[in-house]
């Protein structure tokens, strides 16, 4: 067992000072250090942020990896990158891509996920697949493949349903309500890439969706007549909403806006591209060219197409441009997604008996270690 001393431990709802946090492979407890045994082995936070493993929902690629790319070693090579974030969970992200090349990629997720529960594993736990797509709208693909756009198909998911944690999809396209009807309290099923209208948006969550990918991107917009996509998002309660905090994606003047109506439905996620950790160049996404110059990542045509955005800068960004206290922030990262996709009784914030996922960072959210069931995975 080890403790982790002189840090603020972030928990749900307050940071506590002046403590020590035990583990071993658990969360132990969390004692007073005045409290703390003789003779434990120590870790010193040296006055920073003890907070819980960072899980990052929706996420394509890491140092030039992508997940639709059905290959093993490139989901490794993702776990361990991401590691260096604080982030200890993930679900590889798949694009709107062929049947052929979906069942390619999420058999190489499923190998990771049994690999990455072994002790030897060296990155960030692969907790299953975001399959965004291929059940989109082509008048909304974004960066996507318009070729292989399909019509929601319930018989492929319930196919992959040992794997897949959460799917987009479109209301709107024909066939995709009917999908949407078959899904509902089978997996979580989140709202993108769409035109639907507020209507059909509502009808759509009260057919069981409960997730909208990326809030504000590839979706109708909030307008007085028509609050569209964002308006339901923004105020049905039952849905949870991602946001991309990199100032890029959504103004950073939106983000109280969306922190306040959301609260503990607020997910932060990076969308990173196969371009994150490396240097501004081209790169592709889903098949296709992409051109990355600082936090923007475009299509020649312009259009917008994932981002490098590291989660832990998403943390940052969302802490100094609202006034949420720490613990809000990072249980955006943490906590609100592992209850979305099922895993908060094991992950998700510091409580004793979860599992040791943590990192430790500065006060400026830069990670100085990962620890992913108690075991230490990244050092600065």
């Amino acid at each position: 067992m080890r403790a982790i001393i002189n840090g603020a431990i972030v928990l749900p709802d307050r940071c506590r000072e002046h403590s020590a946090l035990l583990f071993d492979e658990k969360i132990v407890s969390i004692m007073p250090m005045s409290e703390l045994p003789e003779g434990i082995e120590t870790i010193d936070a040296e006055g920073g942020f003890v907070i819980p493993g960072l899980i990052d929902m929706h996420i394509h690629g890491y140092l030039g990896e992508d997940a639709s790319d059905g290959k093993f070693e490139g989901i490794r090579t993702m776990a361990e990158g991401v590691a260096k974030n604080g982030v200890t969970s993930f679900l590889p992200t798949t694009m709107t891509v062929s049947y052929p090349e979906l069942r390619a990629a999420f058999d190489q997720i499923r190998r990771a996920m049994a690999e990455s529960a072994k002790p030897s594993w060296k990155g960030a736990v692969v907790l299953g697949v975001n399959a965004e797509g291929p059940f989109i709208c082509p008048a909304k693909k974004g960066a996507q493949a318009g070729e292989n756009i399909k019509p929601g198909d319930a018989a492929f998911l319930k196919e992959n349903l040992d794997v897949i944690r959460v799917f987009t999809i479109a209301p709107e396209m024909p066939g995709n309500m009917d999908c949407i009807r078959e899904m509902a309290g089978k997996v979580l099923i989140s709202m993108g890439h769409t035109s639907a209208n507020y209507d059909q948006a509502h009808a759509a969550i009260e057919a069981g969706v409960r997730h909208v990918t990326h809030l504000f991107n590839a979706q109708t917009g909030l307008l007085h007549r028509d609050p569209g996509v964002v308006g339901a998002a923004l105020t049905d309660e039952r849905v949870s909403a991602e946001l991309i905090a990199d100032t890029f994606h959504v103004s950073a003047h939106l983000f109280p806006l969306v922190a306040k109506m959301k609260e503990d439905k607020l997910v932060l996620i990076t969308d990173c591209t196969r371009a994150g950790g490396l240097a501004d160049g081209e790169y592709t996404l889903g098949g296709q060219p992409i051109f990355v110059k600082g936090i923007e990542c475009r299509l020649a045509n312009g259009t917008i197409a994932g981002s490098v955005l590291k989660l832990n800068e998403a943390v940052r960004n969302l802490l100094e441009n609202t006034s949420l206290p720490v613990w809000d922030a990072v249980n955006a990262a943490s906590l609100n997604p592992a209850r979305r996709i099922g895993v908060a009784e094991r992950k998700g914030s510091l409580e004793p008996g979860k599992d040791a996922d943590i990192a430790i960072c500065d006060r400026a959210f830069n990670v100085r270690r990962t620890i992913r069931g108690g075991e230490t995975i990244y050092t600065a």
